[in-house]
């Protein structure tokens, strides 16, 4: 008697795919974490010249930073830094079995995606002069 198998697909349509918004949460945890590291020597450069002391450190800085493409990248970092840290606190709750239900999951995901834009829109303002 043969077997019944079940055939499976030849290719994964992602498209098809429904993903949770806490599988949303969980991939854009690991994006801000890989953008966070790659654009750290930026970072470090920046809080190099911050610091120094003599004027031409201090004009580059302002020079930089004065920049619209820059001020951008700072505003992705801004956003990447929230999430990661949101996103952290969850999956620590999770590792201790707080928030592991279907509906606390989701609950504590959007909490995530909420805090970390309104996060994101406060230091954001404060960066591109708002207040």
């Amino acid at each position: 008697m043969p077997e019944m198998t079940k055939q499976r697909p030849k290719h994964l349509a992602l498209n098809e795919i429904r993903l949770p918004l806490a599988g949303f949460a969980s991939i854009l945890h690991r994006v801000s974490g890989a953008g966070l590291f790659l654009l750290l020597p930026l970072l470090i450069w920046l809080l190099q010249l911050s610091l120094g002391s003599t004027q031409a450190s201090t004009e580059m800085f302002t020079a930089v930073t004065g920049n619209w493409l820059v001020k951008l990248i700072l505003l992705g970092l801004i956003w990447a830094f929230f999430h990661h840290f949101c996103m952290g606190i969850r999956i620590l709750l999770i590792d201790i079995h707080v928030g592991v239900e279907k509906q606390q999951a989701h609950n504590s995901a959007v909490a995530v995606m909420v805090v970390s834009l309104a996060l994101t829109a406060i230091f954001g303002l404060k960066l591109l002069g708002g207040f």
